[in-house]
């Protein structure tokens, strides 16, 4: 903009054929205030839209950091503190409604998800995760119209960008878990998992383990994991998918295979204090290992909402104490867990059978 307007300014220099004796006397004071003039009218009308658009990136970076470090509350403050000097940026409004999504209110992470897909309705990002906001507000509710949102969003955010796996993903398992009514398919599931796999072989091979896993056929997608994890890619989260998987299927050779690999690619990585204490209560063995693991984890905190629960840690505690002998202990530990959360089966279970008459 800066040149432009000094572009502009020097249009209205006197040309070399100018009589320059006639203005000799006037021209150099002229000009310059003329220039000087004309530079403060100009700025003045460009001011505004140069200051809206510049990147205000010191609170963003300060927000994120505070988001990554899981200190949701204080990022919302320093995102809430931003959008009064930068209102309607959809990149704060994004990262607002995350907090918000994170911290549980889901209503705010509503607000502000619409509000940064209205502002960059170009944006998948946006639209992934508007549908996300409505796809955990849909559970709570049991809302047919939320449902549809979601999966609305979610297509959405793919036609935005047919190369943002995240929405290829959870486009894909939306069509899996949802009823015909609602556009549930496998066919279109399977169509999402093969687009996956030909934009990455290691997200392809886990887009095809939770469809199999998600249709009934387990030995198919521990099949899928084992390729994920033979490519040895070097982010963690194959890793932990492919744990929660054989956690579930109580596969203890398995978690400890994708645990192993895990600590390769980063051990200080506090979800495999949760893994590993897990193991060995499934294990039956190196009990004050895993209570020492599964404290740490339970008071490391705070977690995302991708992270094992610290409900399900307490869970796993209460049956690691329920495994040692040590039954107040473990009935302690189901109380907390539902506490936390109160429809966890795996805690509401133990405690019925501790305080069976």
């Amino acid at each position: 903009m800066t040149v432009i307007i000094r572009s502009f300014l020097g249009s209205l220099r006197p040309a070399s054929n100018f009589p320059q004796k006639k203005y000799q006397s006037i021209a150099p004071g002229f000009w310059r205030m003329l220039a000087a003039c004309l530079l403060i009218v100009v700025s003045g009308v460009f001011a505004p839209r140069i200051i809206q658009a510049a990147p205000p990136d010191a609170p963003y970076e300060l927000a994120l950091s505070q988001f990554r470090s899981g200190k949701f509350r204080e990022a919302t403050a320093t995102l809430r503190s931003a959008l009064q000097q930068y209102p309607q940026n959809a990149q704060f409004e994004l990262l607002l409604a995350r907090c918000y999504y994170e911290i549980g209110d889901l209503n705010r992470a509503t607000e502000h998800a619409e509000s940064a897909a209205d502002n960059d309705p170009s944006s998948s990002e946006a639209h992934l995760w508007l549908g996300r906001v409505y796809g955990r507000k849909a559970e709570q509710s049991h809302s047919l119209t939320l449902a549809s949102k979601t999966r609305k969003e979610f297509e959405k955010a793919v036609d935005l960008s047919p190369h943002n796996i995240e929405a290829r993903r959870d486009l894909m398992e939306f069509y899996l878990q949802a009823p015909w009514l609602l556009g549930g398919s496998k066919d279109k599931a399977r169509k999402q998992a093969d687009a996956i796999a030909a934009l990455d072989p290691v997200e392809g091979a886990l887009a095809r383990a939770r469809f199999d896993e998600l249709t009934g056929q387990p030995a198919q997608a521990a099949a899928e994991y084992q390729q994920a994890l033979a490519m040895k890619p070097d982010r963690l989260g194959p890793y932990m998918e492919a744990a929660d998987f054989y956690l579930k299927q109580r596969n203890v050779g398995g978690l400890k295979q994708a645990i192993a690999a895990a600590l390769k690619v980063n051990a200080a990585d506090l979800r495999l204090d949760y893994y590993r204490g897990v193991a060995h209560v499934l294990e039956g063995s190196h009990f004050v290992e895993a209570e020492r693991e599964l404290k740490a984890y339970i008071n490391h905190g705070p977690f995302r909402s991708d992270f094992p629960s610290p409900a399900s840690a307490l869970s796993w505690l209460g049956r690691l104490y329920e495994r040692w002998g040590r039954p107040q202990l473990a009935v302690e530990q189901y109380q907390a867990a539902l506490e936390l959360d109160p429809h966890l089966e795996g805690a509401r279970e133990g405690l019925q059978r501790l305080q069976k008459p």
